[in-house]
């Protein structure tokens, strides 16, 4: 049997998409080939929210089929819809052949090129999304969007929702059930393990280069300082349980425009955190390394990618009730926990009790890196098979 032709269509280049996309391009039963719309430049990272210029210091293109589109739009960019408008698709979608065409999102133009031109051609798409009803968004947003999705989502062949809450979103807007396959969002859980286990004997002058002392429990906030990520919330519970005799410490990685604010608020706070700046890919293991447990306060978090390298690296998460990878990965007092956005009261008692288990912790992180596991690169290639398998010719009704 022929392996079976599949195309992604996606925005640029992403460290997460990477191992996956490698995983399909090994699997016997399919031919894969990644269409990007464009490639972003050190200066659009940091435009995305980093506040650095950079480039992913590991491998986003090696062992797959890729190919760049022409993005003939009058500003590329990956903010806003027509930053992406690339209209050869229309024609590599009709000469591919391909079996099935998976489309990631579908809030830029291009998604909706590949999209009509699967339509035109009678080809089966697919399109995975990690959004979900939980982002807060107003009603009258809500009820803009309703007709549109209520229109399309059910003319997909195939849904592939990331968890619990994208599976939910399909369904509001009448996806048919027999039609959704999980594609977690995934990391390469196998690094992550190995980097944890090499460096576990050297916590201790992981925590001196960053000033941490080697008997505190230490909370690792890692992303983007935006007012999304409520770096603010993270510092203030690190000040308040410190107060109360705790012996706490923070670490906070990254960079963004609210940098400056967070160390404003440690000077004033007297707040035990130490700022490591932005890590590439490939120093993050020495973060969580360094860590006894993740926070990620975030107001809304489509998923919270950071928890599943946390988790493989075995460490718990407490993650605020916005993160949509919580209902999925969050097991309460055995991978982690799970408290209301911007309660830092709440999150500070947390924060307390963890410090007061330190000696459990380790204990905790290995159901963490248990339940990390089952979100592997193997794992989203076994749905997008099964959703492959279900829209072949002759089984697609």
């Amino acid at each position: 049997m022929s392996p079976k032709r599949l195309a992604v269509a996606t925005t640029h280049p992403i460290q997460y998409h990477a191992p996956w996309f490698r995983a399909l391009a090994e699997h016997r039963e399919i031919d894969l080939e990644v269409l990007y719309c464009h490639q972003a430049t050190p200066q659009e990272q940091a435009n995305a929210g980093f506040n650095v210029e950079f480039d992913w210091d590991v491998s986003l293109l090696e062992g797959y089929p890729h190919r760049f589109l022409r993005n003939v739009a009058r500003k590329p960019s990956l903010n806003g819809f027509a930053g992406l408008d690339t209209p050869e698709l229309a024609t590599i979608v009709k000469d591919g052949k391909f079996d099935a065409v998976i489309v990631t999102g579908w809030h830029y133009k291009s998604a909706w090129q590949a999209m009509r031109a699967c339509w035109k051609t009678g080809t089966p798409v697919m399109a995975r999304s990690d959004s979900h009803l939980h982002a807060g968004r107003g009603l009258l947003k809500r009820t803009m969007k309703r007709p549109l999705h209520s229109w399309f989502i059910p003319r997909l062949d195939a849904c592939l929702p990331v968890g619990r809450w994208s599976r939910d979103y399909f369904l509001h807007y009448g996806a048919r059930p027999d039609r959704i396959f999980i594609v977690p969002h995934v990391v390469d859980v196998d690094f992550f393990r190995q980097e944890a286990g090499r460096l576990r004997s050297q916590q201790t002058e992981l925590r001196r280069a960053w000033q941490l002392d080697e008997a505190a429990t230490v909370f690792l906030f890692a992303g983007k300082f935006i007012e999304k990520k409520r770096p603010l919330d993270f510092v203030r519970a690190i000040a308040s349980a410190n107060n109360n005799g705790k012996r706490i410490m923070g670490l906070m990685v990254g960079d963004g425009p609210l940098r400056q604010a967070c160390e404003d608020s440690v000077k004033t706070t007297h707040a035990p955190i130490r700022f490591a700046g932005f890590l590439n890919q490939s120093r993050m293991p020495n973060a969580y390394a360094a860590a006894d447990a993740l926070v990620l306060p975030s107001e809304s978090e489509t998923w919270g990618m950071v928890v599943n390298e946390a988790m493989a690296s075995g460490k718990p998460c407490i993650v605020s009730d916005g993160v949509g990878c919580a209902p999925d990965m969050i097991l309460s007092g055995k991978t982690g926990d799970v408290f209301p956005v911007g309660d830092i009261a709440g999150l500070s008692l947390l924060l307390g009790t963890y410090a007061e288990r330190r000696n459990e912790l380790r204990e905790v992180g290995a159901k963490a890196e248990q339940k990390a596991s089952r979100y592997s690169v193997g794992a989203a290639v076994e749905g997008v098979m099964d959703a492959l398998n279900a829209v072949s010719k002759g089984n697609r009704n």
